[in-house]
């Protein structure tokens, strides 16, 4: 379905079709992606997996069942997905064919859990042949093809003390059997973690092998007849060879993914076993960030138990995070990335090869771009990694001054030291991208197996106005057409969610951004612009200046249906998006230079652009502004309320931020706070005195709403609480808006309408913008 829009609205941002991205099939001629639509009218949502014809930029639906998730190629027309199956009773291994689009189920959402209620399921014209099914809830699905019509398969799971796949039914018939009280007891962190309550349950990475059967009747495996509804027809087939699943990490206190985001991007399979990432068991998890590299030697995948227990990847004065650990193509190396401290979720990523894994050769670790003092010679922070098809480039995505750009270099660290990598995108923001082509030519291949010569990716990517975009990139179409290096390829988009803004009635001229002196003129700070699609230079338009979250993060030029910008200035504000001392893709000097100045740097940077907004750009009615900020911003605008900036607004509004720094050690996340505030509340008791916000009360004066959520365990609900009970007391103009169903972040799309209204509706209320329909619309959607 196309959305199109005359005017950019919350109900347009959320009900537009929300697509995953996209993965091409091995001979680029196709791509498997997910799009969900949620619908304010029949309060539903739809979902189905779709095949996108990379040739013509043609769509179609396979599937319409939102319990299929994860398609995942298995060869050049089949794929595997996983059926997560109702009430949580186990999941399923499907196998399906792209040539022959399956069912179309309907299911009809609850408006309150936002859970099915009941199906409309027609009679299905090619239904997905199960392969295996589990107890258990396996996710974060991977293949690799290891020859001889055996493809190694690995998932994870959340896996009981025991060992075992946890299943959530049995588990909760026994809870009604023995348990009479809710009490949690706990001797050690995690208590609670993000949104929820640690249990004793851990992540597991599992695996096993698929062997490809003779050919037979549509779902079924030869000798078995195909049932009612079902046409016969020869497909692909596939079993799951004995022993079935393995835990890879069993007998070990090892966890994979790491709680609480980690994701498929913790492990990967190759064809000499598994590498993954695991926190250090023998630290504090709350405490310490230490997250090694662990190889598990495998060669069939249908070992009963892995040959060895796994084995630690040493990595010298490199003791933080570690993360996107990939096996090239040819299976003998594993590029992978990690952090120097180990108590700095934020230290910049340091890009590292592991030349020989399949030779076990486990203490050769080689960084690229290392430099004799440590600090790295690329001030970059390295996120996705991709073998080029022939393993000897490494291409891989970078935040870099509001952007998320790709960039490439030599795939062994002596030949990359001799030049930075070549950033091939400029503008807006790459995410997931991949070989567009991985099977082996006829005109020739590598001994890995790897296509030669074709060095194409596909790019799924965004902007502040182009919601999704499916792209071909040739990294080297610049160099042959204009003869240098200096030049960015030309992408081919291959198919556009919103048609590149247009149908949200957007446009990439709505777009700027500005440079300001940093606090002291001794640094610059960089500043994103979102005007009004209907901006006049002549005429002057309201401020609304968000001041982004982390507080290492950073705004950047891509989508996000929280916080958008564009949903701000179809308003009629001019949106202005700093990115202070503390923000990521500027340098890491710029990341560090926050800490234990929370309240300092960055706000004087703040300072310092509202100044430089005032006397460079006319058309912005700083006499008429609103700020606005989420998690650290909101801290900045409790800290703002009660410093002199806080006086040239005319409104602020805080989403889950902090009220007082005193009472930060009720987050979850210990590491956090004593890096930022440089130590803990008892070494540093004067830093955390004095960048607190409660200090400064007495100045409150400025209209303020604060919005909280009440599974947010990074800043509990109380934070919130304190700040409106505050304002209230000193009886300034406040409203408090909680939603006890959500984290820190509003996901739910009806609970996220009425926090765009109610945001809306406030700002505009004080800038004498238009608000008409929102108050009431946020009141009723309340109700």
């Amino acid at each position: 379905m196309t959305v199109t829009a005359t005017k950019f609205t919350p109900e347009v941002l959320l009900s537009a079709p929300r697509r995953s991205s996209g993965v091409p099939n091995s001979t680029g001629t196709h791509a498997l992606y997910t799009v969900s639509q949620y619908s304010f009218e029949s309060h539903a949502k739809s979902y189905a997996i779709k095949v996108l014809d990379l040739k013509t930029g043609s769509s179609t639906v396979l599937y319409e069942n939102p319990a299929y998730t994860e398609p995942t190629w298995i060869s050049e027309k089949s794929f595997v997905f996983v059926h997560n199956r109702d009430n949580n009773a186990g999941t399923r291994l499907m196998l399906a064919d792209v040539t022959r689009p399956g069912a179309e189920y309907r299911a009809a959402w609850s408006k309150d859990t936002g859970e099915a209620d009941h199906w409309r399921v027609p009679v299905c014209s090619h239904s997905p042949q199960e392969i295996s099914s589990f107890k258990g809830l396996i996710a974060n699905i991977k293949v690799k093809d290891i020859g001889g019509g055996t493809i190694a398969f690995a998932c994870t799971a959340p896996t009981t003390p025991s060992g075992e796949l946890y299943d959530p039914v049995a588990d909760g018939e026994e809870k009604k059997k023995t348990s009479f009280s809710s009490a949690k007891v706990y001797s050690s962190l995690f208590v609670r973690h993000w949104d929820s309550y640690v249990g004793e349950n851990k992540n597991a990475v599992w695996y096993g092998a698929l062997k490809k059967t003779k050919k037979g009747s549509e779902g079924k495996t030869e000798g078995e007849g195909a049932s009612e509804g079902e046409s016969k027809g020869e497909n692909e087939s596939y079993e799951l060879q004995k022993p079935g699943l393995v835990n890879a990490l069993a007998g070990t206190r090892l966890e994979c993914p790491v709680p609480n985001f980690g994701g498929a991007g913790d492990y990967d399979i190759g064809p000499a076993g598994l590498v993954f990432v695991s926190k250090d068991p023998d630290l504090n998890p709350a405490l310490w960030t230490k997250t090694d590299l662990y190889y598990v030697p495998l060669r069939t995948f249908t070992e009963a138990a892995p040959p060895r227990p796994p084995q630690l990847v040493p990595t010298g004065a490199l003791q933080g995070y570690t993360g996107s650990p990939v096996f090239s193509h040819g299976g003998s190396a594993v590029a992978f990335k990690r952090m120097r401290h180990r108590q700095y979720e934020s230290d910049k990523w340091r890009l590292l090869l592991l030349p020989d894994v399949a030779g076990n050769d486990l203490a050769n670790v080689q960084e690229f771009y290392a430099t004799d003092d440590g600090e790295g010679g690329w001030d970059l922070r390295p996120e996705t990694i991709v073998w080029s098809n022939d393993d000897s480039e490494l291409y891989v995505t970078a935040e870099k001054e509001g952007r998320s750009a790709l960039f490439k270099l030599p795939s062994r660290p002596l030949e990359a030291a001799k030049a930075l990598p070549r950033q091939l995108t400029r503008d807006g923001t790459v995410g997931d991208f991949f070989n567009l082509t991985t099977a082996p030519k006829t005109d020739g291949s590598n001994s890995n197996g790897s296509s030669k010569g074709d060095e194409r990716l596909f790019l799924n990517a965004s902007s502040l106005v182009e919601s999704s975009a499916y792209a071909i990139l040739d990294p080297r179409s610049s160099e042959s057409e204009s003869g240098g290096k200096d030049a960015f390829p030309e992408m081919q988009v291959v198919s556009s969610s919103s048609k590149g803004g247009r149908s949200f009635g957007l446009s990439q001229s709505q777009f700027d951004e500005f440079w300001f002196d940093g606090a002291g003129g001794e640094y610059r700070c960089h500043a994103l612009v979102m005007k009004p699609s209907s901006f006049d230079p002549e005429k002057k338009y309201p401020l609304a200046f968000l001041i982004h979250g982390g507080p290492q993060g950073a705004w950047g030029e891509s989508w996000s249906t929280r916080w958008n910008p564009a949903i701000f200035a179809e308003q009629g504000y001019v949106v202005v998006m700093p990115n202070p001392t503390g923000s990521t893709g500027y340098g890491q000097a710029l990341t560090d230079g926050i800490a234990t100045e929370w309240g300092g740097r960055p706000y004087n940077d703040l300072v310092n652009c509202f100044e430089h907004i005032e006397g460079h750009l006319p058309y912005v009615d700083t006499h008429n502004a609103v700020a606005l900020g989420a998690s650290y911003g909101g801290y900045m605008i409790n800290w703002i309320q009660g410093q002199p900036l806080g006086r040239r607004f005319k409104a602020l509004v805080c989403h889950d931020g902090i009220f007082s720094t005193m009472s930060d050690w009720a987050t979850e996340e210990l590491f956090f706070v004593v890096h930022d505030m440089g130590g803990t509340l008892w070494e540093a008791r004067d830093r955390y005195e004095r960048w607190d916000p409660a200090a400064h009360t007495g100045n409150w004066q400025t209209p303020q709403l604060v919005v909280h959520s009440e599974l947010d365990y990074r800043l509990p609900i109380s934070e919130g609480l304190a700040a409106f009970n505050v304002l209230q007391a000193r009886g300034v103009p406040s409203r408090l808006v909680v939603f006890p169903d959500e984290n820190h972040w509003v996901l739910k799309p009806e609970n996220s309408l009425v926090w765009h209204k109610e945001v809306l509706g406030w700002i505009n209320k004080y800038t004498g913008l238009d608000t008409s329909g929102l108050a009431e619309d946020a009141k009723r959607l309340a109700l």
